[in-house]
């Protein structure tokens, strides 16, 4: 066993001095399974969606307790769970869905204030965040609260409801939750001191902003681009709970897989290096280099996106 092991993982005159795991033909091999697996997880997904579907362990509750939170410890006055803009968040998430777009602004020209007074909600402030490819409220939250733009809107002084959905589905072809968040304050209530700062209007903003902010008898402000960062969004949870996230898991084995061929680059080096073993075959040092900048590009490719 030690001999077959000594064999596959390190460098040795049975192996030619180079891991069997690292011969041209394994690796080809390796290629040709993780290909026909990716096939095996789409096919697996659509046929049992109980065994591998979308899995999120995001909650409304989560969302609005963390929101209340970090208002909290910025001396603000807790946001309350609103029926009517949780409404609207549901609408503005299956419209994304249904039309997919990744925007404030529908691609028929709807703005978020369309969905918010659609649920019945009249307001005299008004706010939008989105995000989507999170793994939990944490992240999502945190994401929000580390862009400027975000963190303006969830902490504007004047707002006193919020609403939130929590959603799954394909946006761009590919599985991801969907969270909204809708913020806003009553028409008829009394507005809050304007000693706190609040975003500067624009004239005729276009509402592709991370920051979405608007009175109710003006036309919608806000100034600020897209940003990216470590999530995803929702807004309404999801009944069903699949023995494996299709959201995580191939991410995950993916991250496995070349983290083991790095180790083992790693290894084949070092004991290139004690037994100063020569051959003509090396470039180890180049294959670790892909390998870590091809595990970052997997790492970056799973983290969430916020709006």
């Amino acid at each position: 066993m030690i001999n077959f092991l000594s064999h596959i993982f390190l460098p040795a005159e049975s192996n030619n001095y180079r891991a069997k795991l690292l011969h041209h033909n394994v690796l080809i091999l390796f290629i040709a399974v993780v290909f026909t697996s990716s096939l095996l997880f789409d096919a697996l997904k659509a046929t049992l969606p109980s065994v591998l579907g979308i899995q999120t362990n995001i909650t409304v509750e989560q969302l609005v307790a963390l929101t209340n939170q970090k208002r909290a410890e910025s001396g603000l006055s807790p946001l309350t769970l609103n029926d009517q803009l949780s409404n609207a968040a549901s609408l503005k998430a299956a419209d994304m869905l249904e039309k997919d777009y990744w925007a404030h602004n529908s691609p028929d020209g709807n703005t978020p204030w369309v969905f918010i007074k659609q649920a019945g909600y009249s307001y005299t402030y008004a706010g939008e965040n989105l995000a989507k490819g999170f793994n939990s409220a944490e992240e999502v939250v945190n994401a929000w609260m580390e862009s400027p733009k975000h963190r303006d809107n969830m902490l504007f002084k004047n707002y006193s409801d919020v609403g939130f959905s929590v959603v799954s589905g394909k946006l761009g072809g590919q599985d991801t939750v969907l969270i909204v968040q809708e913020l806003g304050d009553q028409a008829g209530r009394p507005i809050a001191s304007s000693e706190t700062s609040q975003p500067t209007p624009l004239p005729e903003p276009q509402i592709t902003q991370t920051l979405v902010t608007a009175k109710s008898d003006s036309t919608p402000a806000a100034a600020s681009t897209p940003d990216t960062a470590v999530g995803v969004f929702a807004t309404s949870e999801t009944n069903q709970r699949p023995i494996l996230n299709s959201l995580s898991f191939p991410l995950n084995i993916d991250k496995a897989l070349v983290a083991f061929f790095i180790f083992v680059f790693i290894l084949d080096m070092i004991v290139v290096e004690r037994k100063r073993i020569v051959r003509l075959v090396g470039h180890n040092t180049d294959h670790i280099f892909f390998l870590v900048a091809v595990f970052l590009f997997i790492v970056v490719l799973g983290r969430g996106v916020i709006l």
